[in-house]
């Protein structure tokens, strides 16, 4: 683990969260995964540290924040990112959320509004997780639901289990390229299994049984969205996002530039490159 300088802030419900800080200039904020940590940005916090002020904390009961049974849900964590910027006094601030951690941003905008925001980066994450057998073809496709209802239980049911960690290892393998090296993919899980199995298996429920596909077209903040060609959420309803959010801009990683779920830790030159040019 990168040895970067951390602060710790307790949230209203007496959460300690203990974050990542960096650089100085504008700030951009970054939102890590489901189950994931703000260590897995340690490739872009040195580079944007240069330019930007960087933050990135772990949300509750993740990485090195407190461990607790209650507030594992979106709605919570979008609140402790408003009380986190407010604390911290962030004002015209760029947020970047990878995969559940757009969900994040989804919620904090439909809670809050654009208050504090300039700008936001969306990072592979479908409007809604979760299908309905009664949608229609095209309807699937916008969603980008990955998951029936039965197969959420099921999730749930296995990191309750004596198979949690085989369970979370399996998962993290659909994440990465063929090219992830085994030492890539074993931090991968050592930042997941930081977070308690039954505590991840809370949110996964809730953040895969929360729909955003219409607060996603209210969205009136400069936009990019990144997307892997390849990655397991399909490209497809990345393109959707687009197409709702006036304005915004769209990249695909191709699968050769290491175009799943992770790019942002096998592909961070392109990744960086852009983030760097869209904040400009």
């Amino acid at each position: 683990m990168s040895n970067f300088p951390r602060g710790t802030f307790v949230t209203s419900d007496g959460v300690k969260l203990s974050y990542i800080r960096q650089g100085s200039g504008r700030p951009i904020v970054l939102l890590h995964g489901s189950s994931q940590c703000a260590e897995e940005f340690k490739y872009q916090i040195e580079p944007l540290s240069a330019r930007y002020d960087v933050i990135a904390f772990d949300q509750r009961s993740h990485g090195e924040s407190q461990k607790v049974s209650y507030g594992l849900k979106i709605s919570r964590l979008s609140k402790d990112l408003y009380e986190f910027l407010n604390e911290l006094g962030l004002n015209d601030v760029a947020l970047l959320g990878h995969s559940m951690g757009a969900s994040v941003i989804w919620c904090y905008i439909d809670l809050f509004g654009p208050e504090r925001l300039s700008k936001i980066i969306l990072v592979d994450q479908s409007p809604f997780l979760t299908s309905d057998p009664h949608w229609t073809q095209q309807e699937l496709v916008d969603s980008g639901a990955i998951f029936t209802a039965q197969q959420v239980f099921d999730t749930v049911a296995a990191l309750r289990s004596k198979e949690a960690e085989q369970v979370t290892r399996w998962l993290i393998d659909r994440m990465v390229t063929e090219h992830a090296t085994s030492e890539l993919k074993e931090w991968i899980a050592q930042c997941n299994l930081k977070m308690p199995r039954d505590l991840a298996a809370a949110l996964i429920y809730n953040n895969r049984h929360t729909d955003w596909r219409d607060l996603i077209p209210r969205i009136n903040l400069p936009t990019l969205i990144i997307s892997g060609r390849a990655s397991v959420i399909p490209w497809k309803s990345q393109e959707w996002i687009h197409g709702q959010i006036k304005g915004s801009q769209f990249e695909v990683f191709e699968e050769a530039e290491g175009g799943r779920h992770f790019m942002f830790i096998e592909n961070p030159e392109k990744f960086n490159r852009l983030i760097t040019e869209y904040l400009r």
